[in-house]
């Protein structure tokens, strides 16, 4: 048998090509890319057992918007307990926001004419006052038009401050980029909040994880926001919210500062004004 090494040179030229194609041929990987895994919130609800779930594979995508979005930061210990409260209407008594950026973010919002405002800003009638803290202290705020801005710094964490002025507890529900800070799910008026005893001041660190613990809000790209990553949708993000709800039965402007201040100004020796003789 004779061998046509015609034949053969010919087969082997077309063979090598493939071979070579194949060789260089990019190996997917079984698994995603552990780096950026990052810890999904519980499903926390009042009464229910906190689930704990991992967000695997998400990575952020490359920022289309600048500024800055809240991201899930570290465990922070946070415990919670349980009272009876029955609103005393479906509506909140007062809703209040503050949008949240970086410098040059906050600029491009509020426009060149705005004026600073401290850190603590009544809300709801005077029932609330609320702000931002960062790590130092309450985070710089502006006013321009009816909009109220805090700057914050990527990277850092920060806390929400809510204290009751009135004389009764109140209910407050609370969000960040649009989902509830009780369980990081799209935030609604229809779902229980945090109470505040009169006086008191209610400090929120982060999205609650457990009835001891909360993940920390930490300034972050847009992209890499626990919105984004969690829910893929970056709409709401830079704004923080609060809905107040008074209790049923009770009168929270009852005993107000301006009550208040009218019996004082009550006289023991009213008299009549004198008329001058004519």
């Amino acid at each position: 048998m004779k061998l046509n090494y015609r034949a053969i040179l010919i087969f082997t030229a077309l063979l090598l090509p493939l071979w070579m194609l194949s060789s260089c041929a990019p190996h997917e990987s079984g698994n995603p890319a552990s780096s950026s895994a990052t810890t999904a919130p519980a499903a926390f609800q009042s009464g229910d057992t906190a689930i704990n779930r991992t967000m695997s594979g998400f990575t952020p995508k490359p920022d289309k918007r600048p500024g800055l979005g809240t991201g899930w930061g570290n465990q922070v210990s946070s415990n919670v307990g349980y009272t009876s409260f029955t609103r005393a209407s479906s509506k909140p008594a007062g809703v209040s926001s503050i949008y949240y950026n970086d410098k040059e973010g906050v600029d491009a919002m509020a426009g060149s004419w705005k004026y600073s405002g401290n850190g603590m800003q009544k809300a709801a009638g005077g029932l609330i006052e609320w702000g931002v803290k960062g790590g130092w202290g309450m985070l710089k705020n502006y006013h321009s038009g009816s909009r109220r801005y805090v700057v914050g710094r990527k990277g850092s964490n920060y806390s929400l401050l809510v204290k009751n002025l009135s004389h009764s507890a109140l209910e407050v529900v609370l969000s960040v980029d649009g989902l509830d800070v009780m369980n990081g799910r799209p935030a609604s008026f229809k779902k229980r909040g945090y109470i505040i005893q009169p006086g008191k001041t209610l400090k929120v660190k982060g999205f609650r994880t457990s009835e001891s613990a909360v993940a920390a809000f930490k300034f972050s790209s847009v992209s890499g926001s626990y919105s984004s990553l969690r829910h893929g949708k970056t709409r709401n993000v830079g704004v923080i919210g609060m809905a107040v709800f008074t209790q049923r039965g009770v009168d929270p402007w009852k005993w107000s500062r301006p009550t208040v201040e009218k019996r004082h100004a009550a006289s023991p020796f009213a008299e009549a004004p004198f008329a001058r003789a004519r």
